[in-house]
């Protein structure tokens, strides 16, 4: 099926959520006044045809689904909103959906089956034929979640999955240990992969806390260092590898090689990724001695 004609559809569905009021908006895709693919949130039908999808829908739309319902805990009756989603971007949704952060009776979910995202995507004038690196490995192509499937299934034909990784894994403790604080020293603390990352949720932020006793106000190498660990560690067992982090940092840091290894240690001991289904994660699961966490 070609992407024109995936787009048709997924303009069709969303005018008929729109115009019968099943949904009050659709967050999805179109093209902006640059030539690039933006995020687009769309609360009219006669609005629609503006719904674009095609290789360059590189956004993970679910970052947006907190700003566009009620604040949690309010008492606010929020929106039911519609979300197109790629396969990465629908195990976020169950991360947030075993977090209780949304629910699921007010989300219509337009899943498409994605061939994969092009190097550049998101920004003007840079998009290539060339697979996002991320994209090469995946072996999803089939959102896990939906109520609406665009696209017909196809089977993937991916490297290994944390191929990625060997090089790192191959070095000396001290050696990584440099590699990273090199890495760091680069960090300008623009917080970008937080803003963009559907797993950073938090209203206040550990680390622009006044009184945080994880780290100062100063932005030297220890203060960017507990940052970038810290964020890790919050994500261990929930990052699902939709890689935005690492697309928006303005300093190119390779902030995916640290958060897939936590994952993979997570899967190697748990047989747990994140968002395949709508489960907790083991780390923020109790077990009896000697039960184990279910495959």
């Amino acid at each position: 099926m070609t992407e024109f004609a995936l787009q048709d559809q997924i303009r069709a569905r969303a005018k008929e959520l729109l115009a019968s009021e099943q949904v009050q908006c659709v967050i999805g895709y179109e093209h902006g006044s640059r030539g690039q693919i933006r995020p687009v949130f769309i609360h009219q039908s006669t609005d629609t045809d503006r719904l674009v999808w095609d290789q360059g829908c590189t956004h993970n739309l679910v970052t947006y689904l907190r700003d566009k319902k009620g604040a949690f805990g309010s008492g606010e009756h929020p929106q039911r909103v519609a979300i197109i989603v790629k396969p990465c971007d629908s195990r976020a949704l169950n991360v947030l959906l075993a977090e209780k952060q949304i629910e699921r009776e007010h989300l219509y979910v337009i899943g498409v089956v994605c061939a994969g995202i092009v190097e550049g995507a998101g920004y003007a004038g840079q998009s290539s034929d060339k697979l996002q690196a991320r994209c090469l490995r995946c072996n999803d192509r089939v959102p896990v979640i939906y109520d609406l499937l665009v696209g017909e299934p196809t089977q993937a034909e991916t490297e290994d999955d944390y191929i990625d990784l060997a090089e790192l894994e191959a070095m000396s403790p001290a050696e990584r240990a440099a590699f990273w604080l090199k890495q760091y020293e680069r960090c300008i603390l623009c917080y970008a992969c937080r803003q963009v990352c559907p797993g950073c949720y938090c209203s206040i932020c550990m680390f622009e806390r006044d009184d945080s006793l994880w780290v100062g106000i100063a932005a030297g190498t220890k203060e960017k260092e507990a940052f970038h660990l810290g964020r890790a560690y919050h994500l261990a067992a929930r990052c699902i590898g939709c890689n935005e982090c690492e697309r928006v940092c303005p300093m190119e840091l390779p902030l995916s090689l640290l958060n897939r290894k936590l994952a993979k240690q997570v899967q190697a001991l748990f047989h747990y990724r994140a968002g395949d289904k709508p489960s907790q994660s083991p780390l923020a699961t109790m077990l009896a001695e000697g039960e184990e966490f279910p495959a």
